[in-house]
């Protein structure tokens, strides 16, 4: 038995894998699913580096974020001596490319989508890793609230390809600047006549961003909260506009969701419109997916005034939200070879059916007929096709339904063609 074991906060997918995210086949339903949809709502692929500059993520994220206060990225010094990080999130790397690769000199938006591994150093929690790949979209160089319907559909409807259960968006407005100017000094007022209440990191967050006193779990604070003024009530003509549009949308194309107006999500940068999906088949850590509107993001980082809004969601969480679901047979024809000579002509069959696209496989450990067929069940081979001594004089091959027995015998001595007809029915 090796001492060797996989970094604390990670895991393996593997064939037969114990749970749903680390099963193979369970990672390509994910990822063919939102491949497709993505192709439907016109976003196109953006790869950025697993590790950015340091400072990239903390500017982005704010100084009163968890990335920042908890030291949660994953930092290193190169040989330059250069402060580099492994990406905690998606949308700084993908915000950073599109200003420097001028991407706001083309029609606008540009609508980007990026599937890859995450890294934060925290706690690990059910279906939360040190290591998780995200799924996420970016839309940029636009304020437009209908896009931001368009973001939460694309988000719930991956999820629903997928099979989450029980989803509901919940939506809040953060406002804009003449928002924030009426509400954050009311709030941090409040908070302050209570802070002796308040949990340590919610004091610092006080002077920083009050508004981020709300992600608190501690109960104390919460109580506080609970009586706190709600930013809904100093929304901002142009915040109420853009919040009751996204409503209107949603509303429209049938997406289950509620106000939730202590709703503020993780991050510094979000503004106007964030939202969270949320299945109740995962219990208190119930969130699938999240994001939001950051219509100054892109100009904090040296870009245009442009506005943009964007998802994250995790894979892991959306297949434990799925509860598991199955892809059904893995593999659609399994050579079972009766004999040494049969081998060659198996492999050839099996190239053939393979160019046509039919998943074949067969045995390479010398394995007994009995052996063979418990390795096709094993498979979820659809079909069993049997090469002997026998079928080699005649020319055939024996071909057998694994689901009901049924055998039938297939003409193969002028190729594959009568074969890939028989098992592709």
């Amino acid at each position: 038995m090796t001492d060797y074991r996989g970094p604390r906060g990670t895991y393996d997918v593997y064939p037969g894998g114990r749970e749903p995210h680390e099963r193979p086949e369970l990672w390509i339903l994910v990822e063919e699913a939102a491949r497709d949809l993505f192709a439907r709502y016109n976003y196109s692929e953006i790869r950025t580096p697993i590790f950015e500059e340091a400072r990239l993520f903390a500017r982005t994220a704010g100084e009163g974020s968890d990335i920042v206060v908890q030291k949660e990225m994953f930092s290193f010094r190169d040989k330059g001596e250069r402060e580099m990080a492994l990406r905690p999130e998606g949308t700084p790397g993908a915000v950073r490319a599109y200003i420097e690769h001028n991407l706001y000199k083309l029609a606008q938006p540009i609508k980007l989508f990026y599937i890859g591994p995450m890294f934060r150093q925290e706690r690990q929690q059910k279906g939360r890793y040190r290591q998780h790949t995200q799924i996420g979209a970016e839309a940029l160089g636009t304020n437009d609230p209908l896009v931001d319907v368009e973001v939460i559909s694309l988000l719930y409807a991956i999820h629903q390809a997928v099979g989450v259960k029980d989803e509901v968006v919940y939506l809040n407005n953060l406002g804009d600047m003449e928002t924030r100017q009426a509400y954050v000094p009311e709030l941090r007022a409040y908070l302050q006549r209570h802070s002796g209440e308040l949990d340590p990191d919610s004091v610092a967050r006080m002077q920083t961003n009050p508004l981020r006193t709300f992600d608190s779990k501690h109960e104390g604070t919460q109580a506080v909260l609970a009586e706190a003024p709600r930013i809904t009530s100093y929304l901002s003509e142009d915040a109420s506009e853009h919040l009751a549009t996204v409503r209107e949308g949603l509303e429209a194309l049938g997406i289950p969701y509620e106000i939730d107006d202590g709703l503020v999500r993780g991050l510094d940068y979000y503004t106007m419109t964030v939202f969270e999906a949320k299945s109740s088949s995962l219990g208190a850590q119930d969130t699938v997916g999240a994001g939001g509107r950051y219509n100054g993001l892109i100009s904090d980082l040296g870009g245009p005034d442009l506005g943009g809004i964007g998802f994250g969601t995790g894979v892991e969480r959306m297949l434990l939200a799925a509860a598991s679901r199955e892809t059904g047979h893995s593999l659609d024809v399994f050579f079972v070879t009766l004999a040494p000579e049969a081998r060659i002509p198996a492999v050839k069959l099996a190239g053939a059916l393979r160019e046509e696209g039919i998943a074949s496989d067969l045995d390479y450990g010398g394995r007994g007929m009995r052996a063979q067929f418990k390795q096709a069940d094993r498979t979820g081979a659809s079909y069993a096709v049997i090469l002997g001594e026998d079928e080699l004089a005649r020319g055939v091959v024996t071909v057998r339904d694994m689901s009901s027995g049924a055998e039938s015998v297939v003409p193969v001595a002028e190729g594959a063609k009568d074969l890939i007809l028989a098992v592709s029915g």
